[in-house]
């Protein structure tokens, strides 16, 4: 798992948190972990940036959950921070404000046992970076990478050059339409599709769910329905990292009943991320109340 490691400030119509832990491989790295866990998944690294203000307890935290931390650097200056409102349906968040601190000078560097990882996955990054994690290492099953709407404006050639690097993608429906200026959203992923030749898109979309293009197959999914919105902060990222650790757990070609099986599970795991401030939805998760989730969202399906 590559990408920010952050302190969030976010207000929501049910509170307010400050300095709470967050960013996208912290995310992604601890959902990761909790299925990693029941699919025996030997190891799962984080490989981020943090500065000397990082607490301590964080450290321990992550330590605890099972993650490798050989590939976290400590730089002199302060831990990226980010902090934003959500409002209304809670789909988008409002920025207040960024400091990206000792992440603005972030030279991601993959420890060298770790440089074939099963799966990869090059969490929300400038794409120039994703580049450089992808020159260092190759998930030998598949690498991944997700994105978001800044760097479609700033940086789309750079971006469209590292999804060819990668098997799967991971973006929302907003961005399809953006990368392929193309407002219907099946022509748009099909169009995404064949200028970057990725075997698997993935697309999120908020409340409405999720639609995967898997080689010529299509996997339509709702979300699961959720009355508890707290803090959507970390959901696709929660959501990247269980798809990860379920398809670090099998071999060979990737089918469409795995995928399916591996967005069920995302979509599942995203429902508890967002009833609760910061990571806290994840790290009181069992397998108990995801087990009886997964049943009922199941029979929401069938």
């Amino acid at each position: 798992m590559v990408g920010s490691i952050a302190y969030d400030s976010v207000t929501s119509p049910a509170g307010t948190v400050e300095n709470a832990l967050g960013g996208s491989a912290v995310y992604a790295g601890i959902a990761s972990r909790f299925h990693g866990n029941y699919l025996d998944l030997e190891k799962i690294g984080l490989v981020g940036v943090v500065g000397q203000d990082f607490r301590s307890e964080d450290i321990a935290m992550l330590e605890s959950q099972g993650l490798d931390l050989s590939g976290l650097e400590v730089a002199e200056g302060k831990t990226f921070r980010w902090e934003g409102s959500y409002h209304g349906d809670m789909g988008v968040a409002k920025t207040h404000d960024t400091q990206l601190n000792v992440f603005g000078d972030f030279d991601p560097k993959v420890p060298s046992e770790s440089t074939t990882p099963k799966v990869l996955f090059c969490a929300n990054l400038v794409p120039m970076l994703q580049s450089k994690v992808l020159q260092q290492a190759k998930g030998t099953r598949i690498s991944m990478l997700d994105s978001m709407n800044l760097w479609i404006e700033i940086a789309k050639d750079d971006l469209l050059a590292v999804m060819k690097s990668v098997d799967l993608i991971i973006i929302n429906d907003g961005e399809v339409r953006m990368l392929a200026q193309d407002d219907n959203l099946i022509r748009a992923s099909r169009a995404l599709i064949k200028i970057v030749g990725c075997q698997t898109l993935i697309i999120k979309k908020g409340e409405n769910g999720v639609v995967a293009f898997h080689d010529d197959e299509i996997i339509s999914l709702p979300a699961y329905p959720t009355e508890n919105v707290v803090d959507p902060t970390g959901c696709g990222d929660s959501f990247a990292g269980t798809i990860a650790a379920f398809l670090a757990s099998n071999e060979g070609i990737i089918s469409r009943e795995e995928l399916r099986e591996a967005l069920i599970r995302a979509t599942v795991t995203a429902s508890f991320t967002l009833e609760s401030f910061g990571t806290s939805g994840l790290l009181n998760l069992t397998n108990d109340m995801f087990n009886s989730r997964l049943i009922e969202f199941e029979g929401i399906l069938n």
